[in-house]
Protein backbone atom coordinates (compact mmCIF):
# COMPACT_ATOMS: atom_id res chain seq x y z
CA UNK A 1 0.00 0.00 0.00
CA UNK A 2 1.65 3.44 -1.25
CA UNK A 3 1.71 6.34 1.58
CA UNK A 4 -0.43 8.24 0.44
CA UNK A 5 -3.53 5.60 0.53
CA UNK A 6 -2.49 4.95 3.78
CA UNK A 7 -2.38 8.33 5.02
CA UNK A 8 -5.99 9.16 3.61
CA UNK A 9 -7.14 6.02 6.18
CA UNK A 10 -8.58 7.31 9.35
CA UNK A 11 -7.56 6.72 12.74
CA UNK A 12 -10.17 5.11 13.94
CA UNK A 13 -10.90 2.96 10.53
CA UNK A 14 -7.27 1.56 10.91
CA UNK A 15 -7.55 0.44 14.74
CA UNK A 16 -10.81 -1.18 13.88
CA UNK A 17 -8.99 -3.72 10.96
CA UNK A 18 -6.66 -3.95 13.62
CA UNK A 19 -6.52 -3.08 17.19
CA UNK A 20 -3.16 -4.02 17.61
CA UNK A 21 -2.25 -0.63 15.68
CA UNK A 22 -3.71 1.17 19.09
CA UNK A 23 -0.72 0.47 21.18
CA UNK A 24 1.63 2.27 18.62
CA UNK A 25 -0.61 5.11 18.33
CA UNK A 26 -1.21 5.42 22.05
CA UNK A 27 3.23 5.95 22.03
CA UNK A 28 3.12 8.14 20.02
CA UNK A 29 0.64 10.34 21.58
CA UNK A 30 -2.44 9.41 18.49
CA UNK A 31 -5.92 9.92 19.95
CA UNK A 32 -7.81 6.74 18.15
CA UNK A 33 -10.84 7.09 19.75
CA UNK A 34 -12.33 10.49 20.00
CA UNK A 35 -9.85 11.92 17.58
CA UNK A 36 -10.10 8.98 15.17
CA UNK A 37 -11.87 10.67 12.21
CA UNK A 38 -8.87 12.07 11.62
CA UNK A 39 -6.65 11.00 8.50
CA UNK A 40 -3.35 8.98 9.15
CA UNK A 41 -1.25 11.79 7.30
CA UNK A 42 -2.94 14.43 9.23
CA UNK A 43 -2.16 12.84 12.72
CA UNK A 44 1.47 12.07 11.81
CA UNK A 45 2.01 16.39 10.46
CA UNK A 46 0.30 17.93 14.11
CA UNK A 47 2.85 15.33 16.05
CA UNK A 48 5.60 15.78 13.75
CA UNK A 49 6.06 11.93 13.16
CA UNK A 50 7.42 10.28 10.05
CA UNK A 51 4.13 8.88 7.66
CA UNK A 52 6.84 6.57 6.01
CA UNK A 53 8.16 5.62 9.48
CA UNK A 54 4.83 4.89 11.20
CA UNK A 55 3.56 2.94 7.97
CA UNK A 56 6.54 0.52 8.98
CA UNK A 57 5.54 0.51 12.31
CA UNK A 58 1.64 -0.77 11.19
CA UNK A 59 2.79 -2.48 8.32
CA UNK A 60 4.86 -5.35 10.96
CA UNK A 61 1.74 -5.88 12.41
CA UNK A 62 1.21 -8.05 9.66
CA UNK A 63 3.85 -10.15 10.31
CA UNK A 64 1.71 -11.38 13.59
CA UNK A 65 -1.75 -13.61 13.49
CA UNK A 66 -4.61 -11.01 14.57
CA UNK A 67 -6.05 -12.63 18.50
CA UNK A 68 -9.63 -13.40 17.18
CA UNK A 69 -10.81 -11.71 20.68
CA UNK A 70 -9.37 -8.32 19.50
CA UNK A 71 -11.27 -9.04 15.98
CA UNK A 72 -13.82 -6.50 17.16
CA UNK A 73 -15.31 -5.43 14.12
CA UNK A 74 -15.82 -9.08 12.63
CA UNK A 75 -18.51 -9.18 16.14
CA UNK A 76 -22.26 -8.76 15.79
CA UNK A 77 -23.74 -5.53 17.01
CA UNK A 78 -25.65 -7.44 19.44
CA UNK A 79 -22.53 -9.42 20.85
CA UNK A 80 -20.22 -6.24 20.37
CA UNK A 81 -22.93 -4.03 22.77
CA UNK A 82 -22.89 -7.07 25.85
CA UNK A 83 -19.08 -6.64 25.33
CA UNK A 84 -18.81 -3.05 25.83
CA UNK A 85 -21.53 -3.31 28.74
CA UNK A 86 -20.10 -6.27 30.56
CA UNK A 87 -16.41 -4.69 30.31
CA UNK A 88 -16.59 -1.49 29.99
CA UNK A 89 -19.12 0.12 31.50
CA UNK A 90 -18.70 -2.50 34.89
CA UNK A 91 -14.95 -0.84 34.86
CA UNK A 92 -16.66 2.63 35.35
CA UNK A 93 -19.38 1.25 37.76
CA UNK A 94 -17.20 0.17 39.90
CA UNK A 95 -13.92 2.39 39.36
CA UNK A 96 -15.59 5.81 39.49
CA UNK A 97 -16.61 6.83 42.75
CA UNK A 98 -13.72 5.62 43.99
CA UNK A 99 -11.57 7.82 41.87
CA UNK A 100 -13.87 10.51 42.58
CA UNK A 101 -13.33 10.16 46.39
CA UNK A 102 -9.30 9.50 46.09
CA UNK A 103 -9.11 13.25 43.70
CA UNK A 104 -11.39 14.77 46.41
CA UNK A 105 -9.18 13.49 49.21
CA UNK A 106 -5.59 14.96 47.66
CA UNK A 107 -7.41 17.75 46.17
CA UNK A 108 -7.83 19.24 50.01
CA UNK A 109 -4.57 17.75 51.43
CA UNK A 110 -1.95 18.90 48.65
CA UNK A 111 -4.10 21.51 46.82
CA UNK A 112 -2.37 24.44 48.12
CA UNK A 113 1.59 23.12 47.04
CA UNK A 114 -0.59 21.26 43.69
CA UNK A 115 -3.48 23.64 43.37
CA UNK A 116 -3.82 21.56 39.63
CA UNK A 117 -5.33 18.70 41.91
CA UNK A 118 -8.14 21.15 42.81
CA UNK A 119 -9.28 21.22 38.73
CA UNK A 120 -9.10 17.38 38.23
CA UNK A 121 -10.90 16.59 41.06
CA UNK A 122 -13.69 19.19 39.83
CA UNK A 123 -13.24 17.75 36.13
CA UNK A 124 -13.72 13.73 37.41
CA UNK A 125 -16.44 14.70 39.52
CA UNK A 126 -18.31 15.69 36.70
CA UNK A 127 -16.95 12.98 33.80
CA UNK A 128 -18.70 10.41 36.96
CA UNK A 129 -21.68 12.05 36.56
CA UNK A 130 -22.32 12.79 33.08
CA UNK A 131 -21.18 8.69 32.98
CA UNK A 132 -24.11 7.61 34.92
CA UNK A 133 -26.67 8.86 32.82
CA UNK A 134 -24.86 8.74 29.50
CA UNK A 135 -24.11 4.61 30.74
CA UNK A 136 -27.87 4.63 31.25
CA UNK A 137 -28.80 5.58 28.11
CA UNK A 138 -27.23 3.09 25.96
CA UNK A 139 -28.05 0.32 28.55
CA UNK A 140 -31.72 0.79 28.56
CA UNK A 141 -32.50 2.93 25.53
CA UNK A 142 -29.76 2.67 22.43
CA UNK A 143 -28.58 -1.26 22.65
CA UNK A 144 -31.74 -2.23 23.83
CA UNK A 145 -33.00 -0.90 20.25
CA UNK A 146 -29.50 -1.65 18.54
CA UNK A 147 -30.26 -5.04 18.83
CA UNK A 148 -33.99 -4.72 17.91
CA UNK A 149 -32.95 -3.29 14.72
CA UNK A 150 -29.90 -5.77 14.03
CA UNK A 151 -32.46 -9.09 15.11
CA UNK A 152 -34.72 -7.43 12.47
CA UNK A 153 -32.18 -7.43 9.29
CA UNK A 154 -31.27 -10.62 10.25
CA UNK A 155 -34.42 -11.74 10.14
CA UNK A 156 -34.71 -9.90 6.25
CA UNK A 157 -37.19 -7.42 7.78
CA UNK A 158 -37.10 -3.77 7.65
CA UNK A 159 -36.39 -2.21 11.66
CA UNK A 160 -39.38 -0.87 13.02
CA UNK A 161 -39.21 2.69 12.56
CA UNK A 162 -39.19 3.92 15.95
CA UNK A 163 -36.05 1.78 16.77
CA UNK A 164 -34.42 4.15 13.78
CA UNK A 165 -35.42 6.90 15.00
CA UNK A 166 -34.37 6.12 18.73
CA UNK A 167 -30.75 5.28 17.30
CA UNK A 168 -30.22 8.10 15.15
CA UNK A 169 -30.88 10.35 18.19
CA UNK A 170 -29.21 8.61 20.39
CA UNK A 171 -26.18 8.36 17.88
CA UNK A 172 -26.24 12.32 17.51
CA UNK A 173 -26.06 12.53 21.67
CA UNK A 174 -23.64 10.03 22.25
CA UNK A 175 -21.22 11.30 19.90
CA UNK A 176 -21.22 14.49 21.67
CA UNK A 177 -20.76 13.50 25.11
CA UNK A 178 -17.82 11.18 24.13
CA UNK A 179 -15.98 14.48 22.79
CA UNK A 180 -16.98 16.01 26.23
CA UNK A 181 -15.15 13.38 28.24
CA UNK A 182 -12.62 12.85 25.68
CA UNK A 183 -11.74 16.83 26.15
CA UNK A 184 -12.10 16.33 29.77
CA UNK A 185 -9.65 13.65 29.87
CA UNK A 186 -7.33 15.81 28.47
CA UNK A 187 -7.50 18.30 30.02
CA UNK A 188 -6.62 15.94 33.52
CA UNK A 189 -3.65 14.07 31.40
CA UNK A 190 -2.54 17.93 31.01
CA UNK A 191 -3.08 18.98 34.31
CA UNK A 192 -1.06 16.16 35.26
CA UNK A 193 1.57 16.40 33.71
CA UNK A 194 0.71 12.87 31.89
CA UNK A 195 0.17 11.47 34.91
CA UNK A 196 3.94 11.54 36.53
CA UNK A 197 4.08 11.60 40.27
CA UNK A 198 5.63 14.69 41.94
CA UNK A 199 7.89 13.99 44.73
CA UNK A 200 7.20 14.12 48.22
CA UNK A 201 3.43 13.25 48.10
CA UNK A 202 1.64 10.39 49.96
CA UNK A 203 0.42 7.36 48.71
CA UNK A 204 -2.86 8.19 47.91
CA UNK A 205 -2.01 10.97 45.53
CA UNK A 206 0.12 8.03 43.49
CA UNK A 207 -2.21 5.49 43.58
CA UNK A 208 -5.18 8.93 42.50
CA UNK A 209 -2.80 8.83 39.60
CA UNK A 210 -2.15 5.67 38.47
CA UNK A 211 -6.29 5.09 38.74
CA UNK A 212 -6.91 8.31 36.54
CA UNK A 213 -4.02 6.71 33.94
CA UNK A 214 -6.10 3.54 34.04
CA UNK A 215 -9.36 5.26 33.14
CA UNK A 216 -8.04 6.85 30.42
CA UNK A 217 -6.33 3.93 28.64
CA UNK A 218 -9.74 2.28 29.28
CA UNK A 219 -12.05 4.91 28.19
CA UNK A 220 -9.71 4.97 25.14
CA UNK A 221 -10.68 1.78 24.18
CA UNK A 222 -14.48 2.26 24.90
CA UNK A 223 -14.93 4.73 23.18
CA UNK A 224 -13.34 3.40 20.16
CA UNK A 225 -15.32 0.47 20.07
CA UNK A 226 -18.11 3.05 19.97
CA UNK A 227 -17.09 5.37 17.73
CA UNK A 228 -15.26 3.45 15.35
CA UNK A 229 -17.15 0.39 15.29
CA UNK A 230 -20.37 0.01 17.05
CA UNK A 231 -21.59 3.40 16.08
CA UNK A 232 -20.88 3.22 11.96
CA UNK A 233 -22.18 -0.14 12.13
CA UNK A 234 -24.96 1.20 13.56
CA UNK A 235 -25.51 3.93 11.18
CA UNK A 236 -26.07 1.24 8.24
CA UNK A 237 -29.09 -0.18 10.12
Amino acid sequence: MKSVVIGEITIGAIVADDFRAATIFERHGIDFCCGGKIPLAEACKSKGIELDALKSELESLQHEPVDRSQNYSSWSLSFLADYIVNTHHVYLKENDDQIVAYARKIASVHGERHPEVIRIAVLFEKIATDMVAHLKEEEEVFFPALKRAEAARTSGNQPDARDRETIRDSLVRLHREHEEVGDAIHEIRRLANGFRIPEGVCNTFMLTYRKLDEFEEDLHKHVHLENNILFLKATQL
